[in-house]
């Protein structure tokens, strides 16, 4: 039996369309059938050679690290408690640990250090069909608006900034009277300023972007107010925020864009005792004035993407209509036109492909 995936055989390079055999999976495994892939910017990067000092792979590689479907096959060690069954929705949980160090001990497994993700190796959802270890799969049922196409995006789009808010909201810089920034409204930021709002207790969101239209998204998502920081000054964001919200700065930021650029505003904005949870990756290195960050002891988070925890906290907040979907379905065979557009920023929201 073959099915359609694109494969990376080389960096640099366009996906290839091919066909190729359904994969066998395992006794302990799960055979997925792929009913949404998210493109995640982290593909284009992947494919543009971003991760390449950092990743080992061996070609041809199948992305997609967002991934959700239906159960298709059910290994025969797969154990009843499981609660699977065959035609079943679920989405993948894509950060796979080794089990024995500390980090997948304390249930982190996106951080261990031996660990594998879903689509950066093991082949991803650029393919129909995806063996899973069942520990990694989360049974959602089917209603309204909770399909693959929506779901996907939450692995990723909308577990990572869920996971930055959670930190930022321990860090006890949330709540009434605070303001809370949105640097960045991509993939990220639209979940990100959701979760700004049913996370902050009541503190004002501001959402920042240099994309009319993706500012718009964010007021659909409940912010209060919006800046484009495009061709602004510090100071300038810092007048728009006074204006906005009677005061120059902000007490947290979920930084999404992960451009130095970004990261250097979100310092310039920021009130004394403030913090800072970095999510988005898109540069390589940050620069940070020194005397400012001690003298007005600031807080620097780096937060990456959320372990099976969260993800389920994320999935709950869908089931319960607390998560608005900005998705555009798109089709395999427009996959590396999707992939420039993203590059390039044209994407509002999540671009999901679909195998109808």
């Amino acid at each position: 039996m073959k099915m359609r995936a694109a494969r990376m055989h080389g960096y640099k390079e366009p996906l290839r369309l091919e066909e190729i055999p359904v994969p066998d999976f395992g006794p302990e495994e799960v055979l997925v059938k792929v009913g949404g892939a998210g493109v995640c910017r982290s593909d284009f990067q992947m494919i543009d050679g971003y991760f390449a000092d950092s990743l080992t792979l061996e070609f041809p590689v199948t992305p997609g690290h967002e991934i959700a479907g239906w159960v298709d096959g059910i290994g025969a060690e797969v154990p009843k408690s499981a609660g699977l069954a065959e035609g079943d929705q679920v989405v993948v949980e894509s950060c796979w640990g080794d089990g024995v160090c500390r980090q997948c001990h304390d249930g982190n497994e996106q951080l261990c250090g031996h660990g594998q993700w879903a689509g950066f190796g093991p082949p991803g959802g650029y393919q129909e069909y995806v063996p899973v270890h069942y520990r990694h799969l989360i049974r959602v049922p089917a209603h309204d608006d909770v399909l693959p196409q929506n779901l996907a995006p939450l692995t990723d789009a909308g577990l990572t900034p869920y996971r930055g808010l959670k930190k930022l909201r321990s860090a006890g810089v949330l709540g009434a009277g605070r303001t809370v920034a949105v640097m960045g409204v991509g993939g990220l930021g639209v979940y990100a300023t959701q979760y700004a709002k049913l996370l902050g207790g009541g503190a004002t969101v501001v959402a920042f972007a240099r994309n009319d239209d993706k500012l718009a998204v964010a007021r659909e998502n409940g912010a209060d107010h919006t800046i484009n920081t495009r061709g602004k000054t510090a100071e300038e964001v810092r007048t728009a925020l006074e204006s906005g919200t009677g005061r120059p700065d902000v007490d947290a930021v979920i930084e999404c864009a992960g451009s130095e650029e970004s990261i250097r505003m979100a310092f310039d904005v920021l009130a004394i005792e403030g913090a800072v949870a970095s999510v988005g990756l898109i540069g390589n290195r940050i620069n940070i004035p020194l005397f400012p960050f001690v003298a007005k002891e600031f807080s620097y988070f780096g937060s990456f993407w959320g372990n099976y925890n969260d993800l389920t906290e994320v999935i709950a907040l869908a089931e319960a209509g607390r998560i608005r979907h900005t998705v555009t379905p798109v089709r395999f065979d427009d996959i590396n036109d999707t992939v420039d557009a993203l590059a390039r920023g044209d994407i509002v929201g999540r671009a999901v492909m679909v195998y109808n």
